[in-house]
């Protein structure tokens, strides 16, 4: 079975209110203190090594790994652990425990382990790094970074793909990453092409970020791999930026029916990861912050680079302040972001946007089967029977209908007549089959 049985992949065009475009990025004040939660990815959570009263730097490890699958957090700034608490995370609403640092004002850092020569380093002593420095996806799903570049023996990489479309709407993060940080992108993919032996590499950028497009391919035709490294432009359409989506669009392969893109011999990385891979192997900074995309009803749309557990309010403040009606605030954007339950939820390694708006309450109706949300998706899935069985609790007959394959990307709520919230059922429909394969 095809996910993509007809020649145009499905899709939707929402608004893309990117007024932070042409902001350039800022650096947010130093939080007063951090809350910073142990599970930051997908995975097993990390483990707390530090414990209330101690002294800690910016950049000490203060989590270790809690397995193979899992990552280290760091300090993002120097003080004293006040307590660790138990927080519903901002994620998944699971419970889990999280540090809690005040800080100092200070920023003293810890020492940094540069490597002092790149080109000398082994494969193993990258990953080591990578790993060390507690990098995850920064497109969103956070998945660690160090085991994404370790396929299995069976599965040859022979391309490496780089998503830098960021078709969510309102965030410019990656945008302004790719105009401002451009040369250390490139050196980040450089260092994963080596790492997976990989001589071919695309960067996938959508044609509506025509500078970005003609920076990175400036960037690119002065480097050493300009034979190696294409920057793609690519159509401006919602989810382009998902993994299987840029597969087809890039090189017209199709991922199979509960793969992954190893399985078609290609890595998917944000440009986001790959500055951070940068960073901790030329610098050796490990990931404390990130560039985050303040917008909607704020007074002053910014990019800002904050570090990781400073209280949203925090940052919103940066930016003026929100409108005084403003009710609800995202992490990520409308199509794909999370609700938070309050304004003084901390960032964590995956927020790459925050999201103020007016709640505009809808009220479902019935589904019509008009078609809309099969019509959109871009799997080629029919997200209605999702609804109509996870509604009866007949879960088991999700399976039928390739629930797995759902990305969540929201584009079959998208204009749906009902106002059904489609990918709210579908979370819960993926919820109890999970619950049901773990008993």
């Amino acid at each position: 079975m095809s996910l993509f049985n007809n020649k145009q992949s499905h899709g939707v065009h929402p608004p893309g209110n990117k007024i932070t475009a042409n902001k350039k990025i800022e650096r947010a004040p130093l939080p007063k203190k951090v809350i910073l939660p142990l599970s930051q990815h997908i995975g097993a959570p990390s483990k707390a090594i530090v414990k209330k009263g101690d002294e800690v730097k910016v950049g000490q490890k203060i989590a270790e790994a809690g397995g193979f699958v899992s990552a280290p957090i760091h300090s993002t700034v120097s003080g004293k652990v006040s307590k660790i608490i138990e927080m519903i995370s901002s994620v998944t609403s699971n419970v889990g425990n999280a540090i809690v640092i005040d800080a100092d004002g200070k920023d003293d850092w810890v020492k940094l382990n540069k490597p002092s020569k790149i080109d000398k380093l082994s494969k193993k002593e990258i990953l080591d790094q990578i790993k060390d420095a507690g990098i995850v996806g920064l497109g969103g799903a956070t998945f660690p970074t160090h085991v994404k570049l370790q396929p299995p023996p069976d599965k040859k990489i022979d391309t490496i793909i780089i998503n830098g479309c960021e078709c969510e709407p309102y965030i410019t993060s990656d945008h302004r990453l790719m105009l401002e940080y451009g040369e250390g992108i490139l050196k980040g993919l450089e260092i994963m092409m080596n790492v997976l032996s990989c001589n071919k590499a695309y960067i996938g950028i959508e044609s509506n970020k025509p500078d970005a497009i003609e920076n990175m391919k400036k960037i690119v035709s002065e480097s050493n791999n300009s034979n190696e490294i294409i920057v793609e432009s690519l159509p401006a359409q919602y989810p382009m930026g998902a993994e299987k989506t840029l597969l087809k669009k890039i090189l017209g392969l199709e991922v199979p029916i509960g793969g992954l893109p190893m399985d078609v011999g290609v890595v998917v990385q944000n440009v986001g990861t790959l500055k951070a891979i940068y960073d901790a192997i030329y610098e050796g900074i490990p990931l404390i912050e990130r560039v985050v995309t303040v917008s909607g009803a704020v007074k002053e749309p910014k990019n800002v680079i904050s570090r990781f557990g400073t209280p949203a309010s925090e940052i919103i403040d940066y930016c003026g302040g929100s409108a005084s009606n403003a009710d609800v605030m995202i992490f990520g954007g409308p199509m794909m972001g999370i609700a938070q339950t309050s304004f003084e939820t901390p960032t964590t390694k995956g927020t790459n946007s925050i999201l103020i708006k007016k709640n505009t309450k809808e009220i479902e109706n019935n589904c019509i089967r008009c078609g809309t949300c099969v019509e959109n998706c871009p799997m080629n899935l029919m997200p209605l029977m999702y609804v109509a069985y996870v509604k009866k609790s007949m879960y088991d007959d999700l399976k039928d209908y390739w629930i797995d394959n759902c990305v969540e990307c929201g584009s079959c709520a998208y204009g749906c007549p009902a106002n059904i919230p489609l990918v709210q059922y579908i979370k819960v429909g993926k919820a109890e089959l999970k619950k049901r394969g773990d008993n």
